[in-house]
């Protein structure tokens, strides 16, 4: 594993231990160049898939991003980093599981949408403002009456 401080291409694991959620392992590594220490994660890749974007742009499937998306969906909402990372994971196994190699990134979206429908409705909306691009207040107002609607009907 390459230092992300020196770039030296050897480094040694200190401690190894499954993550709560047991979909990753947490390792902690020292260079052997400058002695640094850093944390890296190793997860189970299933099998690679491919975004398809709008404009048929076409990318790696990349659970950073997924993770970025979703965090700053819930930002300041007190939903634990477990919680998150037991969604993102959910999504990342269900894209992989698929069975498809190339997997549009509306089907993503509603994923994630699915997901944080369950978690909390203020990232819900959050994340839909962005992903279904409201361009005015009315466009809020009236998905937010929608889940509103949804919640007063216990989820339905």
């Amino acid at each position: 594993m390459r230092c992300p401080f020196c770039a030296y291409e050897d480094s040694q694991v200190k401690d190894s231990r499954p993550t709560e959620d047991n979909s990753a392992i947490r390792r902690r590594r020292q260079c052997a160049s400058c002695g640094a220490r850093f944390t890296t994660f190793e997860r189970v890749q299933l099998r690679e898939v491919t975004v398809v974007k709008s404009g048929d742009r076409r990318e790696s499937f990349d659970r950073s991003k997924l993770e970025q998306s979703v965090t700053l969906a819930c930002r300041k909402r007190g939903v634990s980093q477990e919680r998150l990372d037991q969604l993102v994971s959910g999504i990342q196994r269900q894209v992989e599981t698929a069975g498809e190699p190339e997997i549009p990134s509306s089907r993503i979206g509603e994923l994630v949408m699915d997901g944080l429908r369950h978690i909390d409705s203020v990232a819900y909306i959050r994340f839909a403002s962005v992903y279904r691009d409201f361009s005015e207040a009315r466009d809020f107002e009236e998905f937010a009456s929608t889940v509103q609607e949804a919640a007063k009907n216990g989820g339905k």
